[in-house]
Parts: C-alpha cells; structure tokens; sequence
C-alpha cells in the first residue's frame, strides 16, 4: 500500500507540472485541458506504475 500510494502522490505532482509547464494551448483537450483532470490521471499512472513493484504474497 505504501508504496503504490507513493506513486499516486508523485503522479498528482508529476500531472499538475504537466498541465502548468505543458498544458493545453486551444482547451479542448481532455486531459490536459484541466489540472483536476491532468492530476487526477497523473495520480492513476502513476499508482499503476508503481504498483507493478509490488510483490504479492
């Protein structure tokens, strides 16, 4: 647990840089268009991503 919320609290971080620093120049992407919804899919690529670490018992 730890380590898969680890990653969905440097996904948040690393989404929300990309919607600041990247982002959306027209506004109609779906993603990056928002930071809600940049952070919150940062949040769940990045849970996933290190979720894969996880050994199961």
């Amino acid at each position: 647990m730890l380590i898969t919320g680890l990653g969905i609290v440097i996904g948040t971080f690393a989404g929300y840089l990309y919607y600041y620093y990247v982002g959306c120049a027209s506004g109609t992407c779906a993603i990056t268009s928002k930071p809600l919804n940049s952070s919150l899919y940062g949040g769940l690529m990045g849970g996933l991503l290190l979720n894969m670490f996880v050994q199961s018992k």
